[in-house]
């Protein structure tokens, strides 16, 4: 099918990528003839969403179901405080209409899913990997694979960032050579637990829009078998070279997984059931009733010393890092009752479990951390 024409408005908005010979009227006309799917419209999907509109590809898909929240506004750009609590992915359609109305944009509010990815990547010529949890990664890799779409990749975590293209039928490798097993759950925080550079995510997300560009017209040499890590605290690039793996159980010689499979089983996450027993949870409101008894239980902070400066529950017994507790497990006595506190009642999770293998029995997890003692007990208590 011979590409589209460009319309004389089309013609000036684009101006600038047509005078450029590696580029002009073909690629152009490439571009607006293409179609990307991006999965997340958060920290990597909103320059990515931005620039790859603004550049003319033709069709975009967005896929998303979460709502716009005050805390992404460090770094997700293509939403405004205007938009808080929308759905991300109005709210992402909205500022890429007034961006560049010539582009489609398709809204997909939903989880991307072992039952629907097939169906949602399809149509679409390339994929862009934008999520930030290893069950949807996998899977939008699989798919993608199965499929045979390029899969543009991208990931971020405080200070560093990395990028690649997956594209094993063009003799690339694929996600699961370069991590052929996930990591244990817990092993590795998400950026609401560690954190992230606002800025990085611009990097990293501009560097997977270029790649994508760079795929839609056929110029350049594409990251397929490169993986390209960026430091920002260092201002430092480094390049690593990729092979696909010929034993791959997905893009492999001998494919083992021809079907999507139980991702979350597979990264070895249980569904949201109590993974601690009642005797072993306390509310938040629970717990500040009884602080205000002379029974008042012995409170353990296991955030990290940067974390109190933001919020804090007022007497606080000792602050000891999860990642230290089994080092410093002795300024602790188990004949007291413990309570354990964290952001969000993850970490403090995996802390009462550490202690009740210790031997400790009084110890309970405040279930929903200091953001749901915020919601529950003190709104004033800032949340982050």
């Amino acid at each position: 099918m011979a590409p589209p024409d460009l319309s004389n408005e089309e013609i000036r908005r684009y101006s600038r990528h047509l005078i450029m010979p590696e580029v002009g009227m073909g690629g152009q006309r490439r571009l607006k003839q293409g179609s990307v799917l991006l999965i997340g419209t958060g920290g990597l999907g909103s320059p990515l969403a931005l620039y790859l509109a603004a550049a003319g590809v033709g069709h975009i898909g967005l896929v998303d179901f979460d709502v716009v929240d005050e805390s992404n506004l460090q770094r997700q750009i293509v939403h405004g405080t205007s938009t808080v609590g929308l759905a991300k992915t109005e709210s992402a359609r909205r500022r890429l209409h007034d961006l560049n109305p010539l582009v489609e944009v398709t809204t997909y509010e939903t989880p991307i899913t072992s039952a629907n990815a097939l169906d949602l990547m399809r149509p679409y010529d390339i994929i862009i990997d934008g999520t930030d949890n290893f069950p949807t990664r996998y899977l939008t890799n699989d798919a993608a694979v199965m499929l045979g779409k390029p899969n543009v990749y991208g990931s971020i975590f405080r200070f560093e960032g990395q990028v690649t293209v997956f594209s094993p039928k063009d003799g690339g490798p694929c996600y699961r050579c370069l991590y052929p097993e996930p990591p244990p759950p817990g092993l590795v925080p998400s950026c609401a637990e560690g954190g992230v550079l606002g800025v990085l995510p611009g990097v990293i997300g501009t560097l997977q829009a270029t790649e994508a560009i760079k795929l839609l017209t056929g110029i350049g040499e594409p990251l397929i078998g490169r993986l390209l890590l960026y430091d920002a605290l260092e201002m430092r690039f480094r390049e690593l070279k990729l092979r696909r793996n010929v034993n791959c159980p997905v893009c492999g010689d001998h494919p083992t997984v021809t079907e999507l499979i139980d991702y979350e089983q597979f990264c070895g996450i249980v569904p949201e059931v109590q993974t601690l027993s009642s005797q072993y949870e306390i509310t938040p409101v629970e717990l500040a009733a009884l602080l205000e008894t002379p029974e008042r239980p012995f409170l353990l902070d296991v955030r990290n010393s940067y974390e109190v400066e933001i919020a804090s529950i007022e007497g606080t017994d000792l602050l000891i890092p999860v990642d230290q507790l089994a080092e410093q497990i002795n300024k602790l006595d188990s004949s007291v009752e413990i309570v354990v506190y964290c952001r969000s009642g993850a970490r403090s999770g995996q802390a009462v479990e550490m202690l009740k293998a210790a031997g400790f029995r009084k110890v309970k997890n405040m279930v929903g951390g200091v953001l749901r003692w915020s919601d529950e007990v003190d709104p004033t208590m800032a949340k982050y």
